[in-house]
Formats: structure tokens, C-alpha cells, sequence
């Protein structure tokens, strides 16, 4: 058999062994932005998973870019050593084929922020909160501050904290930097209508929401090299009348193509409260509009968890490659199990130490997978 989810990919400079992506996802665990054991852990895991490529969690570009006290950060040597270190041991357990990419952030109005698990709300006066800022003085929410609205040299200042964490990143050996311009965040509040409300040459009109962004991914791909891939993740929709839809996402896409970025990774919302009709591969279709009107390497993403279905958006050309998250929390072995379920088994490189727990090898894996087995 063969497997459209399971063919090598080429991402602008970068190969890709498979078109399976892991998602960033915040772990809120981080030391003052240092990576730490749970990073090592978790990474490590991810490393051994056969995706083609580990996207590394949202990583703030400044201390107050943080979304959490426990986020991720490269705005430090202590921060980049502690990564290193991290990085060094999910490398060596790694499949060669495997791809990292890295995603820096700076949450803007929606930083100073407690962890999922204690609220999520806005930190309180006891918890060590700290000043926020963004594209206008319009609090993210009820009951969250009101931030600072930037100015033209914080505005520069931001793109430069941006620029110095992809130079750390690219000393770290990252194949992939990805720009989080998306759920909710700085680089969203800026294109977003209902978070930017500003009357200067950075608000109103599409184009002047745009320039801030673009200013931010000109600045970067200015310093990566010809060997490393540049993307963004960009909202499809704010799922609010008034906010982001996709004919604007096209409009963005293309003018990041046009300077230079290798790949958009299509989400929705976060920049307000909205009702969202979860269901599965619910933004599909936000990727495959960009894709067919953009002819930029496309991703998808959003309650993909199944085998099938993610071969059949990749079959169906819906998108270029699909980003999972939970799917991977679930289960870190996603890719094994895709691969046996759509009958490509030989193509996943298991750890030598995990080799007998191939379907082949063990019959106890019809029995983990469907919960019956044919017992005499």
C-alpha cells in the first residue's frame, strides 16, 4: 500500500520524512523561560514519535511577551543554555529524518496570565503580574487590564526582541522558525479589527494591519538562512462579525509569501470569546481555502486524531501537511499506529530498545488497539 500522509515533503529548504507535524503546545512548566527535566521529558518522547517534524511550544521573544510564568522563553542565555541541553538529548534519540522547528511569540494584551490548570484568567495583584501591551489600550477581556497601547519604538523594539530570539534559536540548530501570529496574540491583536483600533499607518485598513506583522516576518527571514525554513501560524477566522475572515487570511498569506515565508499553519480564533462549533477538522476547510488561492505550502490543523482522516485531507490536496497536538498527548505513538492503520508499517524507523512491540512481533497490539483479542 501507499500513503499520501506518508511521503516525503519538501518545505522550503527543508525535507520532510513524513507530512505529520507536531503541534506546539504550551506547557506552562518553564523556570523564568528556562526549559527544565519536564521539557526533556516531554521533547524527548516527541522525539521518538516518527513525525517529520516537532514544532517546540509558543516561546516568548521577551520576559513580558510570556504568556504564563511558566512559558517557555529564548530571551536569555539562560534560557538558550537551558534549551540547549534539552535539545542536545531529544536530538540523540531522534530518528535522523526528524525535523525541529521552534515557535516565538509574544502574547501581547493576553500576557501576565495564570496557567491553564490555576484559572487562566489574568494574574492578580498577589501573583506577580506585569504590564502589558498592544496594538490599542482594549483589554482582552472582562476583568483583564487594560495594556499599554505601543508605541512606534516599542513597535521596534518587539521586532528586534523577535530578530535576537531567532538568532538564538538558529544557534541551537533549529530547522524550522515559526512566527505565532495567531490565537489571540501579539501579531493577531495587530491584524485583528476588534483588537486594533488604531489610527496611524498600523491600523484601519487591512493593509496598514498587516504592516506590523510583515515588518516582524521581513526582519526574520532577513537573518535566517538559506537552510532553514520560515512559516507562520495566522488565524482563519475570529469567528466574530466585525474580526478576521478568510479572505484576509489570503491577502496575508500571500503578502508573507511574497516576502519570503515557506509555509502558513491555518488555526481560528483566540483573539475574543466567540462560540466555536468544535468538531473534527473543524478549520480544515480555513487551510484549504488559503492553499488553493495562495500556492503556499499549506498546514492544517485543529481535531485532527485520526489516521484516515488526515490522510484524507492530504490525499484530498485540502492541505500540504496536518499539525496535531492532544492527538500526540494521547497518544505519543500516534504515528506507529497511523502508519499500521493505513498499511505503511515498514516506513516507521522504530527505537531498536522498541522494536518488539511491533504489530508484527506482538500479538497483545490488536488487543491495546481494540480492546478484544482471540483468546483459546
Amino acid at each position: 500500500m501507499t500513503s499520501t500522509l506518508f511521503s516525503l515533503i519538501t518545505v522550503g529548504p527543508v525535507t520532510l520524512p513524513n507530512r505529520i507535524v507536531v503541534s506546539p503546545m504550551c506547557q506552562y512548566s518553564a523556570d523564568d523561560g528556562c526549559a527544565n527535566d519536564w521539557h526533556l521529558m516531554h521533547l524527548m518522547q516527541l522525539a521518538i514519535s516518527g513525525a517529520g517534524l516537532i514544532v517546540l511550544e509558543a516561546t516568548a521573544v521577551e520576559r513580558q511577551a510570556r504568556i504564563t510564568h511558566g512559558c517557555l522563553g529564548l530571551y536569555s542565555d539562560a534560557n538558550e543554555a537551558a534549551l540547549a541541553r534539552v535539545m542536545d538529548a531529544a536530538r540523540r534519540v531522534a530518528p535522523p529524518q526528524t525535523r525541529w522547528g521552534i515557535q516565538i511569540n509574544h502574547a501581547g494584551r493576553k500576557a501576565s496570565a495564570q496557567r491553564p490548570w490555576e484559572g487562566r484568567a489574568a494574574l492578580g495583584p498577589l501573583e506577580d503580574p506585569w504590564p502589558t501591551e498592544g496594538p490599542s489600550a482594549i483589554a482582552a477581556g472582562e476583568h483583564w487590564p487594560t495594556p499599554k497601547e505601543m508605541t512606534h519604538a516599542d513597535m521596534t523594539r518587539v521586532r528586534d526582541s523577535f530578530v535576537a530570539a531567532t538568532r538564538r534559536a538558529l544557534r541551537l540548530g533549529f530547522d524550522v522558525i515559526e512566527i505565532h501570529a495567531a490565537h489571540g496574540y501579539l501579531m493577531h491583536q495587530f491584524l485583528s479589527p476588534l483588537a486594533n483600533q488604531r489610527t496611524d499607518q498600523y491600523g484601519g485598513s487591512l493593509d496598514n494591519r498587516m504592516r506590523f506583522p510583515l515588518e516582524v516576518a521581513t526582519a526574520v527571514r532577513e537573518v535566517i538562512p538559506a537552510k532553514v525554513c520560515l512559516g507562520l501560524r495566522i488565524t482563519g477566522s475570529d469567528w466574530t462579525p466585525g474580526g478576521i475572515e478568510v479572505v484576509e487570511t489570503i491577502a496575508f498569506a500571500n503578502a508573507l509569501k511574497a516576502r519570503g515565508a515557506d509555509y502558513v499553519c491555518v488555526t481560528t480564533g483566540g483573539v475574543v470569546n466567540a462560540r466555536i462549533a468544535v468538531q473534527p477538522g473543524y478549520q480544515v476547510p480555513f487551510a484549504a481555502e488559503v492553499k488553493a488561492n495562495v500556492g503556499l505550502h499549506t498546514r492544517a490543523v485543529g481535531m485532527i486524531a485520526d489516521a484516515q482522516q488526515a490522510e484524507a485531507i492530504i490525499a484530498s490536496g485540502q492541505a500540504d501537511t496536518v499539525a496535531l497536538g492532544r492527538a500526540f498527548l494521547d497518544d505519543p505513538r500516534w504515528v506507529w499506529h497511523a502508519a499500521h492503520t493505513l498499511g505503511v508499517a515498514d516506513s516507521i524507523s522504530y527505537p531498536p530498545q522498541y522494536e518488539r512491540s511491533k504489530p508484527v512481533l506482538w500479538a497483545g497490539a490488536q488487543l491495546a488497539r481494540h480492546g478484544t483479542a482471540n483468546v483459546s
